[in-house]
């Protein structure tokens, strides 16, 4: 399963410009598929880990141009050592613009 989530993972990293398309099964990409991929690259960037799992916890509203879109990720470091990053995107909703990227560790699942 998790192979699975890795591979569509890994799919969607290759439509980063297209925000809204048709899969195999005839169900579009979520809303917040553009900004996870943005959580899964600055993850690996920022930590320089593989990812293991993903999950989109949510989106709020903090104000009406500010949105939060916040994922999970289980990461694998270079180590060995595997441990949760929480990543919260900070975006504009009317015009799309990235605002900030946050991240905090936990090495509870």
């Amino acid at each position: 399963m998790r192979v699975l989530a890795i591979t569509i993972l890994t799919l969607m990293l290759g439509l980063a410009g297209i925000t809204t398309t048709v899969s195999a099964t005839g169900d579009t990409i979520p809303d917040y598929a553009k900004w996870g991929i943005i959580a899964v690259k600055e993850t690996q960037t920022k930590y320089n880990v593989d990812i293991l799992d993903y999950k989109h916890i949510g989106r709020s509203s903090l104000s009406a141009s500010e949105s939060r879109e916040q994922f999970k990720l289980w990461v694998r470091a270079k180590d060995g050592k595997q441990f949760a990053v929480y990543v919260h995107v900070d975006f504009n909703p009317n015009t799309q613009q990235l605002k900030k990227v946050q991240f905090s560790e936990s090495d509870r699942r």
